[in-house]
């Protein structure tokens, strides 16, 4: 049994689900610039429609009250609620989602908003995006302006999504928008993330005192493939991990890191200060172990390896001890801060509804063996407190487009009639069970 505090919940992110792209006002983002750019997303698929979540909000809140989902993170818009990322708010914008979250407290779920889940106002890109300090500025401003809007009915705030995502994949692989490919500007845009959260907190907290502030990391226990490899998997557990816990978390970058990486010349006075603002949780993303060996390229002379048995359809690895690993070790090296679980799930090539259902027992036996990860981990002492399934939806994956479904639920894009999958029934028992229902 998890604790009687313990909140199980699903999640989503605005591009993947809303649609309604150019609609209420709503200003483009640097994933529609993204999406349209051939060549950029496969099968020139954009988040124009997605799950058009926009329109089907109420239904899909229903769906989550049948599920019994208790908890749901879902990430505002940036670019729906200012878009140009400054100045006044878009009353359009900023009423769909009070009627989100006032809808999500009368069916009794808790909702967790995300400030950023990668969908940059389009006109703050073009003035030069998170390479400028100045978009930090702008990000508290934003921040503020959500606080003062919503923070009466948010449970709790998170300001960023997967800073490691934001700055590699989009600014030094180019997988993700806006797809550049340099690493000092990957750096730079990674410490100007960090410094935006850090400015973020206390205007959160002075808009809404009583509402708990985290921010959310992509995380993965990092194992070398032999004794020889062992350097290798420290320099890609500070590139995956240390590099954004330490500075939040201990106010400092690790100085291994930064040896690997070179100068940090973008660091100014007072910035670690700013970014190590106490927070009150840790989101962690979870999805895969990082296997590693060493290698040639620059600057890590490290490369990650495909570990043993099926992996899910990304050609990730499953490995819930993986999960356990990683608490284990957040509560050793890092304290007792709490966690919430803010993403974990995978994605397979479901078979279509038959019967309106959706047969996906990998997927169903994933969830099953990383509730039981997080279980073990409490049970070790680890605090955590919330558990988000990644996704309530099958939705725009991103450079991937529809091709990927890591939904508990079935979309059919072209009609937008949601099914449920087995895997959520599942879902859906579980809760009840630890409720006793």
């Amino acid at each position: 049994m998890f604790p009687p505090g313990f909140r199980f919940g699903a999640a989503t992110a605005a591009y993947q689900v809303e649609g309604a792209a150019s609609e209420d006002g709503r200003g483009p983002s640097i994933w529609d610039t993204f999406s349209h750019t051939p060549g950029r997303v496969a099968n020139g698929d954009t988040g124009d429609v997605a799950c058009d979540h926009y329109h089907r909000w109420r239904e899909d809140l229903d769906l989550m009250a049948r599920l019994g989902v208790e908890s749901y993170r879902f990430s505002i818009g940036w670019p729906r609620v200012q878009p140009d990322g400054r100045g006044a708010p878009n009353r359009r914008g900023v009423d769909f989602y009070r009627q989100l979250v006032d809808g999500l407290l009368e069916r009794g779920i808790e909702p967790v908003a995300t400030l950023y889940h990668w969908d940059l106002p389009q006109a703050l890109q073009d003035a030069g995006g998170w390479a400028e300090r100045d978009t930090c500025e702008r990000f508290a401003e934003y921040a503020g302006l959500m606080a003062a809007e919503l923070g009466d009915t948010v449970s709790a705030w998170i300001t960023h999504n997967e800073p490691w995502v934001v700055s590699i994949l989009g600014y030094v692989t180019g997988d993700k928008a806006p797809g550049d490919r340099d690493w000092g500007l990957g750096l730079r845009v990674a410490h100007h993330v960090l410094l935006s959260h850090g400015l973020a907190v206390p205007v959160l907290r002075a808009g809404t005192p009583d509402v708990p502030v985290g921010i959310t990391m992509n995380l993965s226990p990092v194992w070398a493939e032999s004794d020889a490899d062992r350097d290798a998997a420290a320099r890609m557990d500070g590139h995956l991990n240390r590099w954004y816990l330490d500075p939040v978390l201990r106010g400092s970058y690790p100085p291994d890191m930064v040896a690997v990486y070179g100068s940090t010349g973008f660091v100014q006075d007072g910035d670690l200060a700013t970014i190590s603002a106490p927070i009150d949780f840790l989101g962690v993303n979870y999805y895969s172990p990082a296997r590693v060996r060493a290698g040639t390229e620059l600057p890590l002379r490290a490369e990650r390896v495909p570990g043993p048995g099926t992996p899910t359809a990304m050609g990730w690895e499953v490995n819930a001890d993986g999960l356990h690993e990683l608490l284990v070790r957040l509560r050793a090296d890092y304290g007792e801060i709490p966690i919430h679980i803010t993403e974990n799930g995978a994605a397979y090539d479901d078979p279509p509804p038959s019967g309106g259902a959706v047969d996906d027992p990998e997927r169903l036996d994933y969830l099953r063996t990383h509730l039981g990860a997080v279980a073990r981990a409490i049970a070790d002492g680890v605090d955590v407190r919330r558990y988000f399934a990644w996704s309530l939806l099958d939705n725009f994956e991103w450079e991937h487009g529809y091709a990927k479904r890591f939904g508990i639920v079935h979309v059919d894009f072209e009609t937008q009639e949601r099914t449920a999958k087995s895997s959520a029934l599942w879902y859906r028992d579980f809760i009840a069970g630890q409720r006793g229902d």
